[in-house]
């Protein structure tokens, strides 16, 4: 993808903290109106990146672009960010706070209402003070004043966190709707199942480094696949032997889960000739089982 097309261009961020390292060498590109997935566990260097993209850290080798401008010259009113670890002024009400960050926005709040219904936000729980909300609500308005001046560019970190599963199901449909409107989305999150459903490609990171940027419809039709094979006979499932680089992870009687290598696709069906076959699924791996090949350091997720 062209990097004069991207919303977001990274070229070679590093970033060390005294002798160790944040992030080393990370280089992607987000493009208008998708939605892109930073996936990695704790410490792997997704904050960094998010702090580094906005401008918020300096690195110590690379740059950020946001729009075609350097990240620290961006006008910060066409992003809205939810930070993973969110913090809100308590004394605040829910009212003050969002007037308060509309205003440093200098956009109007164009989405807020909508968005207070949509997140089930009163014009009473607005008025408490926010040191009475429970963490579901402070995450709610986390994304309310995100939101609500309507920026180009969301950057959020964790959004979903402390969301019940109703609101983190509302939150993903708004988050394709905001797409479907020409909108950029750059999130990180550790909810894997959700990530693959709704974005368009993905950046894993480990230690670091990233190891991987590609779209989750490429990555699954490149990993390995999972084969249950169930035999007629007992003998066969017995005597069968797994081609090489084929891993069998669990044995039930007759029934074999085979992690098959796509380029050994061809070899596992030759294997299978001449045994009686009773049932066969193939099945493509998951998001989830992705992200764990990678961290398990496995040559053939690559």
């Amino acid at each position: 993808m062209s990097s004069a097309e991207a919303v977001i261009d990274a070229v070679h961020l590093t970033k060390r903290y005294g002798r160790r390292r944040g992030i080393e060498d990370v280089a992607f590109t987000v493009q208008r109106g998708e939605i892109f997935g930073f996936l990695g566990p704790n410490g792997a260097g997704k904050t960094t990146t998010i702090r580094a993209v906005l401008g918020l850290v300096h690195p110590h080798h690379g740059r950020v672009t946001i729009f075609g401008h350097p990240a620290s010259e961006i006008d910060r009113s066409r992003i809205g960010f939810v930070p993973g670890e969110l913090s809100l002024y308590e004394r605040m009400t829910g009212a003050q706070l969002l007037d308060y960050l509309a205003a440093l926005t200098r956009r109007p709040p164009l989405r807020r209402a909508a968005l207070l219904e949509r997140f089930a936000l009163s014009r009473q729980d607005l008025l408490r003070p926010i040191r009475h909300y429970s963490r579901g609500m402070k995450q709610k308005v986390g994304v309310v004043q995100a939101l609500q001046h309507d920026p180009e560019l969301l950057v959020l970190d964790e959004p979903a966190e402390g969301l019940d599963p109703l609101m983190q199901q509302e939150f993903y449909e708004l988050l394709g709707e905001l797409r479907a409107e020409g909108r950029t989305v750059f999130i990180s999150s550790h909810l894997l199942w959700e990530v693959e459903r709704i974005c368009d490609r993905v950046a894993i990171i480990r230690d670091g480094l990233l190891v991987t940027t590609e779209r989750i419809d490429t990555l699954r039709q490149r990993s390995p696949r999972r084969v249950d094979v169930q035999f007629a006979q007992a003998d066969d499932a017995t005597a069968f032997r797994p081609p090489e680089g084929v891993t069998v992870e669990r044995v039930d009687g007759v029934r074999l889960t085979l992690r098959v290598p796509v380029e050994r696709t061809a070899t596992v069906l030759d294997a299978f000739a001449g045994r009686q076959i009773a049932d066969l699924v193939w099945e493509l791996p998951s998001l989830e089982e992705i992200f764990l090949t990678y961290y398990r350091g496995d040559p053939d997720a690559r």
